[in-house]
């Protein structure tokens, strides 16, 4: 019986390692920007069962939810937000634009620098207040700054439902 628990362990991690490496190999392959998320997706999943399968529930559930869900869904809204290749051609930037936009972030760095980073008067850092274990950090995590992680989903979800009002609208198409 114990034999059999480890080949279903072993053919396990393999399945998570295949997934892992055929979706980072569609990722980096793929001539269409969508098939390329949904590459990433699907390798974020294999890592996230590599997670599972070393017993790790939290990470795994952080993994589908935070790299899986988030950053996919932000990539994907990104490119139905983004310019098409045609209107890129369109909408090339003209040289004068070019000399501008490189005259005002040259100002700008010099601002930022002598105002934010030349006037500030720097303190000693604050003494550590855990010693930074594993245990320190996941108590911290489910424990304190609990209403953190919640914020963050609600500030999540307002995004994506703003960027969905905002993709909606569409372009408009050529008569």
């Amino acid at each position: 019986m114990n034999a059999t628990y480890q080949f279903i362990a072993e053919a396990l991690f393999i399945t998570f390692i295949l997934l892992t490496l055929s979706g980072a190999w569609l990722a980096v392959k793929a001539r269409i920007l969508m098939h390329s998320v949904l590459g990433l997706a699907v390798c974020l999943l294999g890592v996230a069962g590599l997670y599972f399968y070393l017993g790790s529930m939290f990470l795994t559930m952080m993994q589908i939810l935070i790299y899986m869900g988030a950053v996919c869904i932000v990539l994907v809204f990104g490119i139905m937000v983004g310019y098409t290749p045609r209107e890129s051609a369109e909408r090339n930037i003209m040289s004068r634009n070019m000399v501008l936009g490189i005259a005002a972030s040259g100002v700008a760095a010099v601002l930022l620098f002598t105002v934010a980073i030349g006037r500030t008067v720097w303190s000693k850092a604050a003494e550590s207040t855990g010693d930074f274990s594993i245990e320190w950090i996941g108590k911290s995590l489910l424990l304190n700054y609990c209403l953190a992680f919640e914020l963050i989903s609600v500030v999540l979800l307002v995004a994506i439902v703003g960027s969905i009002i905002l993709a909606r609208g569409g372009r408009e198409e050529e008569v």
